[in-house]
Protein backbone atom coordinates (compact mmCIF):
# COMPACT_ATOMS: atom_id res chain seq x y z
CA UNK A 1 0.00 0.00 0.00
CA UNK A 2 1.45 3.17 -1.04
CA UNK A 3 1.19 6.51 0.31
CA UNK A 4 -1.73 7.67 -1.84
CA UNK A 5 -3.44 4.27 -2.27
CA UNK A 6 -6.97 3.03 -0.28
CA UNK A 7 -7.74 -0.50 0.51
CA UNK A 8 -8.61 -1.80 -3.11
CA UNK A 9 -11.42 -4.13 -1.68
CA UNK A 10 -12.96 -1.75 0.45
CA UNK A 11 -16.14 0.06 -0.86
CA UNK A 12 -16.38 3.80 0.16
CA UNK A 13 -20.12 4.38 -0.20
CA UNK A 14 -20.86 0.83 1.68
CA UNK A 15 -18.41 2.53 4.73
CA UNK A 16 -19.86 6.13 4.77
CA UNK A 17 -23.45 3.78 4.51
CA UNK A 18 -22.43 1.69 8.08
CA UNK A 19 -21.23 5.02 9.19
CA UNK A 20 -24.71 6.29 9.05
CA UNK A 21 -26.37 3.67 10.18
CA UNK A 22 -24.15 1.66 12.36
CA UNK A 23 -26.39 0.65 15.97
CA UNK A 24 -25.77 3.19 18.14
CA UNK A 25 -24.11 1.32 21.35
CA UNK A 26 -20.55 0.30 22.11
CA UNK A 27 -20.37 -3.25 21.20
CA UNK A 28 -19.14 -5.78 23.95
CA UNK A 29 -16.46 -6.94 21.55
CA UNK A 30 -15.16 -2.82 21.12
CA UNK A 31 -15.35 -2.46 25.37
CA UNK A 32 -13.27 -5.49 25.69
CA UNK A 33 -10.58 -4.41 23.17
CA UNK A 34 -10.48 -0.92 25.20
CA UNK A 35 -10.18 -2.44 28.56
CA UNK A 36 -7.33 -4.30 27.29
CA UNK A 37 -5.91 -0.97 25.42
CA UNK A 38 -6.04 0.65 28.88
CA UNK A 39 -3.58 -2.15 30.09
CA UNK A 40 -1.42 -1.00 27.85
CA UNK A 41 -1.42 2.55 29.22
CA UNK A 42 0.85 1.91 31.95
CA UNK A 43 3.81 1.58 29.86
CA UNK A 44 3.11 5.65 28.87
CA UNK A 45 4.98 7.78 31.89
CA UNK A 46 3.15 10.70 30.28
CA UNK A 47 0.18 12.53 31.79
CA UNK A 48 -1.98 14.41 29.18
CA UNK A 49 -3.11 17.33 29.89
CA UNK A 50 -5.03 17.22 27.29
CA UNK A 51 -6.25 14.18 25.20
CA UNK A 52 -8.98 13.26 22.66
CA UNK A 53 -11.21 9.98 21.90
CA UNK A 54 -12.04 10.05 18.95
CA UNK A 55 -15.50 7.80 18.24
CA UNK A 56 -16.14 7.54 22.28
CA UNK A 57 -19.71 5.92 21.27
CA UNK A 58 -18.99 2.93 19.15
CA UNK A 59 -15.33 2.63 20.52
CA UNK A 60 -16.52 2.50 24.21
CA UNK A 61 -18.41 4.43 26.39
CA UNK A 62 -17.75 2.72 29.78
CA UNK A 63 -13.86 2.73 28.46
CA UNK A 64 -14.44 6.55 28.63
CA UNK A 65 -16.01 7.14 32.02
CA UNK A 66 -12.52 4.82 32.79
CA UNK A 67 -10.17 7.33 31.06
CA UNK A 68 -11.54 10.00 32.46
CA UNK A 69 -11.07 8.65 35.61
CA UNK A 70 -7.54 8.10 35.11
CA UNK A 71 -7.05 11.95 33.50
CA UNK A 72 -9.37 13.92 35.65
CA UNK A 73 -7.61 16.47 35.48
CA UNK A 74 -7.34 16.74 31.90
CA UNK A 75 -8.99 18.37 29.10
CA UNK A 76 -10.64 15.96 26.70
CA UNK A 77 -12.12 16.61 23.14
CA UNK A 78 -14.77 13.92 21.84
CA UNK A 79 -14.87 13.42 18.35
CA UNK A 80 -18.19 11.60 16.20
CA UNK A 81 -18.23 12.16 12.83
CA UNK A 82 -21.46 11.27 12.47
CA UNK A 83 -24.86 14.24 14.28
CA UNK A 84 -26.70 10.98 16.09
CA UNK A 85 -23.51 9.39 16.98
CA UNK A 86 -22.73 12.51 18.27
CA UNK A 87 -25.86 13.25 20.55
CA UNK A 88 -25.69 9.93 22.05
CA UNK A 89 -22.34 10.70 23.20
CA UNK A 90 -23.33 13.92 25.11
CA UNK A 91 -26.50 12.50 26.72
CA UNK A 92 -24.20 9.18 28.07
CA UNK A 93 -21.17 11.70 28.43
CA UNK A 94 -22.51 14.97 30.00
CA UNK A 95 -23.38 15.12 33.74
CA UNK A 96 -25.73 17.25 34.87
CA UNK A 97 -24.99 20.78 35.66
CA UNK A 98 -26.41 20.55 39.19
CA UNK A 99 -23.80 17.36 39.66
CA UNK A 100 -21.21 18.90 42.22
CA UNK A 101 -18.63 17.04 40.40
CA UNK A 102 -19.13 18.27 37.30
CA UNK A 103 -18.30 21.90 38.71
CA UNK A 104 -14.62 20.51 39.19
CA UNK A 105 -14.30 18.72 36.38
CA UNK A 106 -12.14 19.34 33.28
CA UNK A 107 -14.10 20.57 30.37
CA UNK A 108 -15.14 18.36 27.91
CA UNK A 109 -15.32 19.20 24.08
CA UNK A 110 -17.52 17.60 20.98
CA UNK A 111 -15.44 18.78 18.72
CA UNK A 112 -12.87 18.03 16.38
CA UNK A 113 -9.27 18.96 18.15
CA UNK A 114 -7.83 21.44 16.66
CA UNK A 115 -3.83 21.25 15.20
CA UNK A 116 -1.47 20.48 18.05
CA UNK A 117 -4.17 20.35 20.92
CA UNK A 118 -3.43 17.05 22.32
CA UNK A 119 -1.04 15.12 24.36
CA UNK A 120 -2.77 11.83 23.57
CA UNK A 121 -5.36 10.79 21.28
CA UNK A 122 -7.45 7.35 21.31
CA UNK A 123 -9.26 5.82 19.09
CA UNK A 124 -11.14 2.08 19.36
CA UNK A 125 -11.88 -0.17 16.64
CA UNK A 126 -12.07 2.39 14.74
CA UNK A 127 -9.22 2.51 11.71
CA UNK A 128 -10.30 -0.50 9.97
CA UNK A 129 -13.86 1.03 9.43
CA UNK A 130 -12.50 4.30 7.69
CA UNK A 131 -13.01 4.53 4.32
CA UNK A 132 -9.39 6.37 3.16
CA UNK A 133 -7.63 5.23 6.57
CA UNK A 134 -4.38 6.57 5.45
CA UNK A 135 -6.09 9.85 5.76
CA UNK A 136 -7.32 9.49 9.16
CA UNK A 137 -3.82 8.95 10.43
CA UNK A 138 -3.05 12.05 8.86
CA UNK A 139 -5.88 13.51 10.97
CA UNK A 140 -4.76 12.32 14.02
CA UNK A 141 -1.28 13.40 13.37
CA UNK A 142 -2.21 17.01 13.14
CA UNK A 143 -4.15 16.50 16.52
CA UNK A 144 -1.22 15.78 18.27
CA UNK A 145 1.32 18.24 19.65
CA UNK A 146 4.68 16.89 19.28
CA UNK A 147 5.86 14.30 21.61
CA UNK A 148 2.06 13.11 21.86
CA UNK A 149 0.92 10.00 21.08
CA UNK A 150 -1.66 8.00 19.49
CA UNK A 151 -2.92 4.85 21.04
CA UNK A 152 -5.09 2.54 18.82
CA UNK A 153 -6.94 -0.27 17.99
CA UNK A 154 -8.44 -2.46 15.25
CA UNK A 155 -9.42 -5.69 13.27
CA UNK A 156 -6.51 -7.57 11.51
CA UNK A 157 -7.12 -9.99 8.57
CA UNK A 158 -7.68 -13.55 10.53
CA UNK A 159 -10.66 -12.00 11.78
CA UNK A 160 -13.90 -13.99 10.79
CA UNK A 161 -11.33 -16.43 9.19
CA UNK A 162 -14.00 -19.13 9.71
CA UNK A 163 -16.45 -17.43 7.90
CA UNK A 164 -14.43 -16.58 4.88
CA UNK A 165 -13.56 -19.91 4.48
CA UNK A 166 -16.97 -21.05 4.49
CA UNK A 167 -18.28 -18.47 1.83
CA UNK A 168 -14.95 -19.39 -0.52
CA UNK A 169 -16.20 -23.49 -0.36
CA UNK A 170 -19.23 -22.75 -1.41
CA UNK A 171 -18.36 -20.45 -4.09
CA UNK A 172 -20.11 -17.09 -2.51
CA UNK A 173 -18.12 -13.46 -3.30
CA UNK A 174 -16.22 -12.68 -0.24
CA UNK A 175 -17.58 -12.28 3.36
CA UNK A 176 -15.58 -8.98 4.23
CA UNK A 177 -12.96 -6.76 2.84
CA UNK A 178 -9.15 -7.63 3.43
CA UNK A 179 -8.24 -6.35 6.70
CA UNK A 180 -5.01 -4.78 6.81
CA UNK A 181 -1.94 -6.35 8.36
CA UNK A 182 -0.46 -4.86 11.71
CA UNK A 183 3.25 -4.39 10.04
CA UNK A 184 1.67 -2.56 6.97
CA UNK A 185 0.03 -0.25 9.50
CA UNK A 186 3.10 0.46 11.28
CA UNK A 187 4.98 1.50 7.97
CA UNK A 188 2.02 3.97 7.05
CA UNK A 189 2.29 5.25 10.81
CA UNK A 190 6.14 6.22 9.80
CA UNK A 191 4.79 7.12 6.68
CA UNK A 192 2.15 9.67 8.03
CA UNK A 193 5.15 10.80 10.27
CA UNK A 194 4.77 9.63 13.68
CA UNK A 195 7.79 7.91 15.24
CA UNK A 196 8.67 4.90 17.08
CA UNK A 197 5.43 2.75 16.16
CA UNK A 198 5.04 -0.32 18.74
CA UNK A 199 2.81 -2.93 17.03
CA UNK A 200 0.59 -6.16 19.22
CA UNK A 201 -1.62 -8.20 17.96
CA UNK A 202 -3.82 -11.34 19.57
CA UNK A 203 -6.76 -13.18 18.59
CA UNK A 204 -9.63 -13.85 20.45
CA UNK A 205 -12.47 -16.41 20.09
CA UNK A 206 -15.96 -15.92 20.26
CA UNK A 207 -18.34 -18.52 21.29
CA UNK A 208 -22.35 -18.66 20.44
CA UNK A 209 -24.88 -20.57 21.02
CA UNK A 210 -26.61 -20.86 17.76
CA UNK A 211 -25.93 -19.34 14.33
CA UNK A 212 -28.92 -16.82 15.16
CA UNK A 213 -26.77 -14.80 18.37
CA UNK A 214 -23.25 -15.13 15.63
CA UNK A 215 -25.03 -13.46 12.98
CA UNK A 216 -26.54 -10.71 15.30
CA UNK A 217 -23.27 -9.90 17.28
CA UNK A 218 -21.67 -9.75 13.30
CA UNK A 219 -24.87 -7.48 12.27
CA UNK A 220 -23.61 -4.94 15.68
CA UNK A 221 -20.17 -4.50 14.59
CA UNK A 222 -19.82 -3.95 11.25
CA UNK A 223 -20.63 -4.68 7.48
CA UNK A 224 -19.51 -6.23 3.89
CA UNK A 225 -17.59 -3.46 2.35
CA UNK A 226 -16.01 -5.60 0.29
CA UNK A 227 -16.73 -4.53 -3.52
CA UNK A 228 -17.41 -7.66 -4.81
CA UNK A 229 -19.88 -8.55 -2.51
CA UNK A 230 -23.42 -9.76 -3.27
CA UNK A 231 -24.63 -7.21 -5.75
CA UNK A 232 -28.57 -7.80 -4.02
CA UNK A 233 -30.86 -8.54 -1.16
CA UNK A 234 -30.79 -12.16 -0.30
CA UNK A 235 -33.57 -14.24 0.40
CA UNK A 236 -34.87 -16.54 3.56
CA UNK A 237 -34.09 -19.00 1.82
CA UNK A 238 -30.41 -18.17 1.15
CA UNK A 239 -29.92 -16.97 5.05
CA UNK A 240 -31.75 -20.28 5.92
CA UNK A 241 -28.51 -22.39 3.95
CA UNK A 242 -26.31 -19.94 5.75
CA UNK A 243 -27.10 -20.80 9.27
CA UNK A 244 -27.11 -25.11 8.84
CA UNK A 245 -23.66 -24.34 7.35
CA UNK A 246 -22.61 -22.14 9.86
CA UNK A 247 -24.31 -24.50 12.73
CA UNK A 248 -22.10 -27.39 10.30
CA UNK A 249 -18.96 -25.98 10.14
CA UNK A 250 -18.05 -23.83 13.03
CA UNK A 251 -19.71 -25.76 16.12
CA UNK A 252 -17.30 -27.58 18.33
CA UNK A 253 -16.70 -30.23 20.81
CA UNK A 254 -18.75 -28.38 22.78
CA UNK A 255 -21.52 -27.70 20.96
CA UNK A 256 -21.06 -23.78 20.50
CA UNK A 257 -19.84 -21.86 17.60
CA UNK A 258 -16.60 -20.57 17.51
CA UNK A 259 -15.45 -17.29 15.60
CA UNK A 260 -11.89 -16.06 15.46
CA UNK A 261 -11.37 -12.07 15.87
CA UNK A 262 -7.52 -10.72 15.04
CA UNK A 263 -7.10 -7.53 17.13
CA UNK A 264 -4.03 -5.32 16.51
CA UNK A 265 -2.96 -2.69 19.09
CA UNK A 266 -0.83 0.41 17.98
CA UNK A 267 1.14 3.22 20.08
CA UNK A 268 3.29 5.71 17.89
CA UNK A 269 4.95 9.14 19.15
CA UNK A 270 4.60 12.72 17.00
CA UNK A 271 8.11 13.31 16.28
CA UNK A 272 9.29 16.99 15.82
CA UNK A 273 9.57 17.69 11.93
CA UNK A 274 12.78 16.74 10.58
CA UNK A 275 14.13 19.03 7.36
CA UNK A 276 16.52 17.99 4.97
CA UNK A 277 19.77 20.26 4.57
CA UNK A 278 20.49 21.48 1.23
CA UNK A 279 21.82 24.47 -1.14
CA UNK A 280 18.39 25.31 -1.39
CA UNK A 281 15.94 24.63 1.26
CA UNK A 282 11.98 25.54 1.65
CA UNK A 283 10.35 25.11 4.68
CA UNK A 284 6.69 25.63 5.54
CA UNK A 285 5.65 29.10 7.64
CA UNK A 286 3.25 26.31 9.72
CA UNK A 287 6.36 23.82 10.30
CA UNK A 288 9.07 26.97 11.21
CA UNK A 289 6.42 27.45 13.53
CA UNK A 290 6.43 24.23 15.18
CA UNK A 291 10.08 24.60 15.38
CA UNK A 292 10.06 27.55 17.34
CA UNK A 293 7.61 26.36 19.65
CA UNK A 294 9.16 23.35 20.22
CA UNK A 295 12.19 25.35 20.99
CA UNK A 296 11.12 27.94 23.00
CA UNK A 297 9.27 25.16 25.18
CA UNK A 298 11.98 23.50 25.70
CA UNK A 299 14.64 26.36 26.52
CA UNK A 300 15.84 27.10 30.23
Amino acid sequence: MTTTSRPPTLDPNAVNRWQRTAPLTSPWLHEEVASRMRDRLEWIKLKPQAWAHWGALRGGLKAHAELAKTYPDSACFITEVQEGRAQVAIKNIVKPWWNPSQWRAAPVRFEMPPPDSVDMLWANMALHESADPQALLAQWHRALKVDGFLMFSCLGPDTARELRSLYARLGWPPAGHELTDMHDWGDMLVQTGFAEPVMDMERITLTYETPQRLLQELGELGRNFHPARFAGLRGRAWKSRLERELATQLTGSDGRLSLTFEVIYGHALKARPKFKVSALSAVSVEDMRRMLQSGSSTSG
